[in-house]
């Protein structure tokens, strides 16, 4: 019989923490990194990780095999918890409520990674108000290939857009493609409306750098970087600062001077780095809470836009259909484009499907991606018409996981060779027993 691990207790800000398995491995592909470490990674640069998630409810991304397996989502607070550790009931869009937990301190911090949380989700509003964030959130999130100096130009639009509505943004690469730039706000206005808000910003980015950047909801219409405004809809959380991501090298959401921006790399923010970073520098986002704007401008932006004849866009899938939000139905699924309503009858021009086609399915990524290139490999001449945007890779959310899908796009492939639908390799969707039950119920 296998030895039975020790535990480790660490004394925290005088309280002590229980960190179980110790000497698991966390990350093994690249950096060599063991829960202990982690844990240990997160005490070093508490100053600056729990100002971000401080006083605001958090969603449990739980890595409990490590980063190199799937994770899982878990809402409500465990019950075997601390007595000093908070909670608050949240409700959801869906009618439901969940008693999740708060981190106040480097203790809470270190017990919340000792549950697998390398990443850290809180969400945008405070324990005293849970209907009005105090966060606009914009995230830039790269569809495949575009490169990060696109990435960095669009960031500066979007200082620029801030400065100009009045607000401060506080900017932080997203520790994998990405960026975030987080601007405070007064807690005035409902997740509907900071949500508004932040379409209207996405929208004016969009025209002010049109080959870089998009609001598009659907991937099979976006190029460039997404701003993904939907980050700011009730329920939705993103990696907070200092938060490690589940890559090889261990990288880190690290919170970025805007003059850093012109000369940074995502592969620069590790664990190996970033407690060093922080004794040398401090922490760029320490002076947030002392700039709190206010999202007038932004709104009377959304005002216009909506007098223009721009409606809504779509929401996330489990959110009710809302007023004045566009089809969600994606392109590819359509049935027309274009379209008004008059009185009840929908008239306009039919709108052409896009030739999308499924590759993979797999709760691994990189299975879904071996799968791309063996499919790649099958279809050469298809695969030669690829532009960078044909390729979909959609983090799927499950019940309590994520997954990977991956379709291609063929709109630029000539008709004599596109090739048809077949059966994805691999072709594992967690999610397809659940739906064919539930198919079955109704």
């Amino acid at each position: 019989m296998a030895k039975k691990e020790a535990a480790e207790i660490l004394t925290v800000d005088g309280r002590n923490v229980r960190i179980s398995h110790p000497d698991k491995p966390y990350f093994s592909r690249g950096v060599k990194l063991s829960k202990l470490e982690v844990v240990r990674y997160y005490l070093s640069v508490a100053s600056g990780a729990v100002a971000g998630i401080r006083d605001r409810p958090s969603v449990l991304k739980r890595f409990v095999d490590g980063a190199e397996r799937e994770p899982f989502y878990q809402k409500r607070a465990p019950e075997n918890r601390p007595d000093w550790l908070r909670t608050v009931t949240l409700s959801f869009p869906s009618g439901r409520t969940a008693e999740e937990v708060v981190v106040d301190d480097a203790a809470g911090l270190a017990w919340i990674v000792n549950l697998g949380c390398i990443e850290l989700h809180p969400h945008a509003v405070r324990t005293n108000d849970l209907d009005h964030p105090d966060e606009l959130r914009i995230d830039l999130d790269p569809i495949p290939g575009v490169e990060w100096d696109d990435v960095r130009r669009v960031s500066m639009e979007a200082k620029n857009l801030l400065d100009e509505m009045g607000l401060s943004g506080w900017p932080k690469t997203s520790g994998s493609r990405g960026m975030h730039v987080n601007a405070r706000i007064h807690p005035r206005w409902t997740f509907t409306e900071v949500r508004r808000a932040a379409l209207a910003f996405s929208r004016e980015i969009e025209r002010r750098a049109p080959t870089l950047a998009t609001s598009k909801w659907w991937k099979e219409e976006r190029r460039g970087v997404f701003l993904d405004y939907n980050q700011n809809a009730k329920d939705r959380t993103t990696c907070s600062a200092y938060s490690i991501r589940p890559l090889p090298d261990a990288r880190v959401s690290a919170p970025l001077f805007w003059e850093e921006i012109p000369n940074c790399e995502p592969a620069d923010f590790t664990v190996l780095t970033m407690p060093a970073r922080l004794e040398a520098i401090g922490d760029p986002n320490a002076r947030m809470d002392d700039e709190v704007g206010s999202l007038d401008q932004l709104l009377e932006l959304a005002a216009r836009d909506e007098a223009a004849g721009l409606g809504d866009a779509p929401w996330p899938p489990h959110f009710r259909k809302m007023e004045g939000e566009s089809s969600r139905v994606a392109p590819s699924r359509a049935k027309g484009a274009g379209k008004k309503t008059k009185g009840r009858k929908t008239v306009g021009e039919p709108r052409a499907k896009m030739p999308l086609i499924v590759i993979a399915n797999s709760p691994n990524k990189e299975d879904a991606l071996a799968g791309l290139e063996r499919w790649k490999s099958g279809h050469p001449d298809a695969a030669s018409h690829l532009a960078v945007d044909d390729v979909l890779v959609d983090s799927m959310r499950g019940r309590s996981s994520t997954w990977t899908r991956i379709r291609v796009n063929l709109r630029n492939v000539p008709e004599g060779i596109k090739p048809a639908q077949e059966a994805p390799d691999p072709d594992d969707d967690p999610t397809r027993a659940w739906r064919e039950a539930r198919a079955k119920r109704r």
